[in-house]
């Protein structure tokens, strides 16, 4: 076992997670019957509490990663290039969400993630192309037309 930075990011996120789990008792209860406010904080932060500790148990028995053994930022880079992809992207889909709203701007980011993780092979992008309008046009329909939230319109179809 050895305490590397992995060791004290799993006990910070258990931290912050038994800070945020107790800050949701601060939740006010609603007037009328329904189910608690904080039914859906705690079910987020429960799964997360657990992400965390089973994050926590692998780095405890996780010797030195790869590219400390090498020990060259061009080997971190490697070690860690899909992270990076996949945060860049997601910058990408947020400042992209004003111009082409929730629908466009969410198939987009599905696409490139999964063809950037994938592969972009000619018969995965048919894949990564009906996955993400499939999934995504749900989503935003279930959003849009059941739960009725206003998502990102973008002003592709603001005129239209």
């Amino acid at each position: 076992m050895r305490l590397n930075r992995d060791v004290y990011v799993g006990i910070f996120l258990l931290l912050i997670c038994a800070v945020f789990i107790n800050a949701t008792f601060e939740i006010k209860a609603p007037l009328f019957g329904q189910m608690s406010s904080a039914l859906w904080p705690r079910i987020i932060l429960v799964s997360l509490t657990l992400l965390s500790i089973l994050f926590l148990i692998r780095s405890l028995r996780l010797e030195k990663p790869e590219w400390e053994q090498k020990g060259s930022l061009k080997n971190w880079f490697r070690y860690y290039k899909n992270p990076i992809y996949c945060f860049g992207l997601f910058f990408l889909f947020l400042a992209s969400l004003p111009y082409l709203g929730m629908l466009l701007a969410g198939v987009t980011f599905v696409f490139l993630m999964l063809s950037m993780l994938g592969g972009w092979a000619p018969k995965k992008l048919l894949l990564h192309a009906s996955v993400a309008i499939l999934f995504v046009g749900m989503m935003w329909s279930i959003f849009t037309f059941v739960l009725g939230v206003i998502l990102p319109q973008g002003e592709i179809f603001l005129y239209m």
